[in-house]
């Protein structure tokens, strides 16, 4: 089993037989979903995803992949393609084509309405091409295959990639419910077919490897839904991704049942559902749809809300309405229903949210109680079941933290995949498929580019750092005027603090241990002002340190006077 090498430099060329693999994101984290594939100096992307932010992570809207190792060669690219319509495979796009507005972009029906929903907003005109499961047709080198998979959002695909250098199949993201509520079976019969031509490299989505058997049928959740409906006396408010139309559409069907009216909450609620309905994906009762403005003119009992914040967003409806600072007011008659999966990290911010309603009297009812979602990703069995069924010589976990890419890995050498011929990958590593062999053989850059508002990549680990320790340890300014030809100290020092729990009769004591050192350090000739500022820097930090055990910003500034 191939681990990751971190002493890895760049790869050597490719050979001219050979396939090149690099995950740009979506190896040992679940988001940033991005596959470059090269052959005969053509390249391809399988997906371009964002990440969402941590709270380690402040004021940061999105985490996009590094676009830099394919940034100099993006007129190489044949196309992007994009297997399914969830953020973290298409929230990147806008930002690819940024740099290049030309890239074709391939995927299903429902997919691109949803990306070209999401370009218009960033004033894209996109070039798209519309594939359905079945459908064969080749991008420069590369010979492609679409096959459905049932996921979380419908019309997913998994991808067939044909080259001279072997036989790729990408599953996407994919589960094998048996009863889909669209009637859209996974292709297991595509995927035999491939395995008896012969899958030089399988990479199959490792999200749900740790969980053993089957994934529970989406299905089953509608009888829980409609039991939430029957037993709640006032409003419903459901929180799910605004991509889960499957659930969406059980709300629907509950809320017409039980002669309610729905309301969407949300901008990204509001475009995708318009979008799957126009499509035809969302079926609408006529006249159950309801404007926010309306909200006021029903009585509770006769209405639902669905929104977003599912996963604890904090500026999502949801998150808002928790904390007292949305127009729509929480109150002891409300039923809250959090249809969604908990993606891991999230789990704080959602605890928090759901300790935020239940403060203002909801009913909140979520998957920790009640079966009101099903994930959208194959379980073990079901991993087992393809691992079998395509029989690949080499196997390669996608999309998944560490620990679900070991358990994928540990799967496919249970059904006899060769140890050494399972690559266990991260972001960045070069994996080479040549002559049936995929092995990894160097590595590039593959870190975080931080949206920050307007800026794109200009946010570095060091800032996020600054902004840590502002918020956590506060900051503490000392203003100094100094004579610009000796360095002696003519005014302050004056200082001024911000969230460092210090009181400011306590600064005295610090003010002499300043004037003191400026003192020193101009009897030894030291004017300079920025290694006067150091001086002072290191001062009141160790002086902080000793007396309070806290480490805040320390912003010197040095006036020439």
């Amino acid at each position: 089993m191939t681990h990751p090498h971190p002493e890895l430099s760049s790869p050597p060329a490719l050979p001219q037989d050979g396939l090149r693999v690099v995950a740009l994101g979506g190896l040992g984290e679940i988001g940033r979903n991005m596959t470059v594939f090269e052959f005969g100096g053509r390249l391809l992307i399988v997906d371009c995803g964002v990440l969402f932010p941590e709270e380690e992570q402040p004021g940061i809207d999105l985490i996009l992949p590094d676009f830099d190792y394919i940034r100099d060669r993006l007129d190489d690219v044949e196309a992007v393609v994009l297997t399914h319509g969830h953020e973290d495979h298409i929230g990147g796009v806008p930002f690819l084509l940024r740099e290049r507005p030309d890239i074709p972009l391939v995927g299903s029906r429902l997919t691109l309405a949803l990306i070209e929903a999401k370009l218009t907003e960033h004033r894209i005109r996109p070039v798209t091409i519309g594939v359905a499961e079945g459908d064969r047709r080749p991008f420069g080198p590369f010979d492609l295959e679409f096959l459905s998979v049932n996921h979380s959002i419908p019309d997913a695909l998994a991808v067939a990639v044909r080259t001279p250098a072997g036989l790729v199949l990408h599953t996407g993201d994919f589960k094998m419910d048996q009863l889909p509520l669209d009637g859209r079976l996974t292709d297991l019969g595509g995927f035999a077919r491939l395995g008896a031509e012969g899958i030089d490299l399988l990479m199959a989505d490792s999200t749900n490897a740790e969980v053993p058997g089957f994934v529970t049928s989406e299905r089953e959740i509608g009888p829980v839904i409609d039991e939430v409906f029957r037993t709640a006396d006032g409003r419903i408010i459901v929180a799910c991704f605004a991509s889960h139309i499957h659930r969406v559409q059980q709300v629907l069907d509950a809320a017409n049942d039980s002669g309610r009216k729905v309301c969407f909450v949300g901008r990204s609620m509001v475009r995708n559902m318009g979008v799957a309905r126009e499509l035809g994906y969302l079926k609408v009762p006529e006249g159950i749809l309801i404007e926010q403005r309306q909200i006021d003119d029903l009585p509770p009992d006769r209405l639902v809300l669905v929104c977003t914040g599912s996963q604890g967003e904090p500026m999502s409806a949801l998150s808002r309405m928790a904390n007292r600072d949305h127009q729509i007011r929480i109150t002891d008659r409300d039923t809250v229903m959090l249809a969604s999966s908990l993606i891991p990290g999230n789990e704080t911010a959602v605890n928090r949210v759901i300790n935020g309603l239940t403060r203002w009297g909801a009913r909140v009812v979520h998957k920790g109680n009640a079966l009101v979602h099903v994930s959208g990703h194959a379980a073990a069995g079901e991993l087992l079941y393809v691992l079998n069924l395509t029989r690949p010589s080499n196997y390669m976990p996608i999309h998944g933290e560490w620990r679900h890419l070991k358990a994928n890995a540990r799967l496919a050498e249970l059904t006899g995949v060769p140890a050494e011929n399972i690559v266990l990958a991260e972001d960045g590593l070069v994996v080479d498929l040549v002559g049936g062999q995929a092995s990894i053989v160097g590595a590039v850059q593959a870190g975080y580019v931080y949206v920050d508002g307007l800026s794109v990549g200009e946010i570095t680990e060091t800032s996020l750092k600054d902004r840590r320790i502002l918020g956590e340890e506060g900051f503490v300014s000392i203003v100094v005027g100094v004579d610009a030809a000796s360095g002696k100290l003519v005014a302050g020092p004056e200082i001024h603090a911000r969230g460092a729990g210090i009181p400011d009769e306590d600064f005295d004591e610090v003010m002499n241990r300043i004037e003191t050192v400026l003192r020193e350090a101009a009897a030894d000739g030291v004017n300079e002002p920025a290694q006067l500022g150091q001086l002072i820097r290191r001062t009141v930090g160790r002086w902080v340190n000793e007396n309070y055990r806290r480490r805040p910003m320390i912003v010197p500034v040095v006036v020439e006077v």
